[in-house]
């Protein structure tokens, strides 16, 4: 009877366990886990859950919204994409300069902004935590992701104090192409590794 009773016991135990972890898990809430390390939609090395802000998101989905602190617009207003390592498939480090370069976006208007590792701003006074459209202008364009300022005339993403961070481009009032194919319609930006410190040259 008490043999029983000690099986249950660790039955139970060990399927709270396993379900608190796999919530926190699924939330993104897993120590070292991005919140946004999920999503449906991958399009060369940025990710999105198009159920993010609409009445299909699960619980989880909520959670993680929650957590990277995103407005949440339906897919028809915004579509959200993150990304957290380079081209090469390293994580993005405070530690390294970065070129960032794209071109049009199947959008009316959109925004990159870095947030550090707690998915907030980083604490810095740069003024420089996010480069857009009106920035960009039509066509091609690049912008250096760096804890120092760069040269004059340079658009620039200040990483200072971010740690190992991630970026979030924002496409707002997306095109109907960009919601039904966006593996085919989306060129996101490149993300290419320049220079890190202490790295032998």
């Amino acid at each position: 009877m008490i043999r029983s009773a000690a099986i249950y016991l660790g039955c139970a135990l060990v399927g709270v366990l396993l379900g608190a972890a796999s919530a926190l898990y699924m939330a993104g809430l897993w120590p070292g886990m991005k919140p946004l390390d999920f999503g449906d939609v991958q399009v060369d090395g940025w990710r999105s859950d198009y159920a993010v802000g609409s009445e299909a998101a699960d619980m989880y989905t909520r959670a993680r919204v929650a957590r990277h602190g995103l407005l949440g617009l339906a897919k028809s207003e915004a579509v959200y994409f993150t990304r957290t390592a380079d081209d090469d498939g390293q994580s993005l480090s405070d530690r390294c300069t970065y070129r960032i370069a794209g071109g049009d976006m199947p959008a009316q208007w959109w925004s990159i902004t870095l947030y550090d590792g707690e998915s907030m701003l980083p604490m810095n006074e740069d003024g420089a935590l996010s480069f857009d459209q009106s920035r960009a202008g039509e066509g091609p364009w690049e912008a250096l992701i760096a804890a120092e300022r760069p040269a004059e005339g340079e658009a620039w993403i200040s990483s200072r104090n971010a740690g190992a961070f991630d970026l979030t481009l924002r496409l707002y009032v997306p095109d109907q192409e960009l919601l039904d194919v966006p593996e085919t319609v989306l060129v996101p930006p490149t993300v290419e590794r320049v220079e890190c410190a202490g790295e032998a040259p």
